[in-house]
């Protein structure tokens, strides 16, 4: 497995990816061109980041090509485009060869992504799209629960690296739920995950109160953050949201 511009397969500092969707979506509650999601991205490197993520959508809700191309000319650190396998987007990521894409599933009612995709249920498809990602130079990751048998379809799907989705744990936490059991599950799985050769990171649902425990899992490579960040960015700035968030998963 290659994993591009110095990414370490193992390293003792959990690293941020911070996702800046949220700046697009400001912007296009007016239909204007500020706030701009690409000056923000350069704010969060200035910051320290590791890595700049970002989703397009297939109905461009908040990213647009546009800023994926401006993205792509400015990011210094990784761009990771979360994708469908919807072949038009597949498409864009081949031709804009970010460093990695991340594979969710997509449902356009969905406020934001709900769960972890279903690798076993559509293997051909995933496999497919891996394949061809992974001939153009591009990094792949597959956002999935964290679940054994969602583990060992990614194996099967031909990817190093797995995202595991954080929700239900996050969930847990606000409404009363079984966060303990939730957090065994990610440490369990995420071992089970690393056992295989797998690159673990996780997201979803993470903010300044819950992603301390998700940091110290064993193993954890790195940590895709957006809401919280964009949403606390809007009291203290960008830049020392993230250096927040870098101090608490360091």
């Amino acid at each position: 497995m290659i994993l591009n511009r110095g990414m370490r397969r193992r390293n003792s500092m959990v690293k941020l990816g911070v996702n800046i969707d949220h700046v697009a979506t400001v912007r296009e509650a007016r239909k204007t061109f500020e706030p701009d999601p690409v000056k923000a991205a350069v704010l969060c490197e200035d910051a320290g980041c590791d890595g700049i993520v970002c989703h397009l959508r297939k109905d461009r809700r908040h990213i647009n090509d546009d800023d994926l191309a401006g993205l792509k000319q400015t990011v210094r650190t990784r761009l990771n485009l979360e994708m469908s396998v919807d072949p038009e987007i597949v498409d864009i990521a081949c031709s804009i060869k970010p460093d990695q894409a991340t594979i969710v599933p997509e449902n356009r009612r969905e406020i934001t992504t709900e769960g972890g995709l279903d690798v076993g249920g559509s293997l051909n498809v995933v496999k497919d799209v891996c394949g061809r990602l992974l001939s153009n130079g591009i990094e792949v990751s597959l956002f999935i629960d964290p679940d054994p048998d969602q583990v060992l379809a990614s194996l099967e799907a031909g990817v190093r690296m797995v995202e595991f989705h954080t929700g239900r744990y996050a969930e847990a936490r606000v409404h009363g739920g079984d966060h303990a059991e939730e957090l065994r599950i990610l440490r369990e799985v995420s071992g089970f995950a690393s056992a295989k050769g797998l690159v673990v990171c996780a997201g979803h649902g993470l903010t300044y109160e819950n992603v301390r425990e998700i940091a110290c899992i064993k193993g954890m490579y790195e940590l895709n953050i957006g809401h919280s960040i964009i949403s606390r960015s809007v009291f203290t700035g960008i830049k020392e949201a993230v250096t927040e968030m870098k101090r608490l998963i360091g």
